[in-house]
């Protein structure tokens, strides 16, 4: 029988593995809108301070399709998500709250491949680490290189890894 593999506990009453941020959560509905003008949208706002953008389908009022879109955001960034969530969007409200998240212990390092360089984030938990590829950096790698993405992220990941164990 195969099964999951495995992982030590995550002590979430220890503070030294992780620190509590607040972030502010935006929200608001459309159901005018063409998805090329969401994908602008969430482009923008990532571009300018969201930590994460994501929509979700929904059925409104009078049973209408429509779009819940998402912007988690640090406080600094709350007044200009909101004036590009009214600028680029048909909406006529946004709602919002303030909300502590935990939040891992991270480094951002560059790494070396033979596709070149890039970007792996380490993720510290109780008792082990996490490598993950900075996904742009091996797309543009990827690209450049015309090679599968997952061929680059995979060497990223071994870079990444030995750098753990130096």
């Amino acid at each position: 029988m195969g099964g999951a593999m495995r992982r030590p506990f995550l002590d979430l009453e220890n503070d030294s593995i992780y620190k509590i941020e607040t972030v502010v959560i935006l929200e608001t509905q459309v159901d005018d809108m063409t998805s090329q003008a969401i994908a602008y949208t969430t482009e923008k706002l990532l571009q300018n301070g969201a930590l994460d953008v994501y929509t979700q389908a929904i059925t409104m009022k009078k049973s209408r399709s429509g779009t819940l879109i998402t912007v988690i955001c640090d406080c600094d960034h709350q007044s200009l998500c909101e004036q590009i969530l009214f600028q680029e969007t048909t909406t006529l409200g946004i709602r919002f709250r303030f909300q502590e998240r935990k939040i891992l212990d991270r480094e951002i390092h560059e790494v070396i491949t033979e596709y070149g360089s890039a970007r792996v984030k380490i993720a510290r938990r109780q008792g082990f680490e996490t490598v993950q590829p900075e996904y742009e950096d091996c797309a543009k790698l990827a690209r450049s290189h015309n090679i599968p993405l997952t061929l680059v992220q995979q060497a990223v990941l071994q870079a990444g890894t030995a750098l753990l164990n130096k």
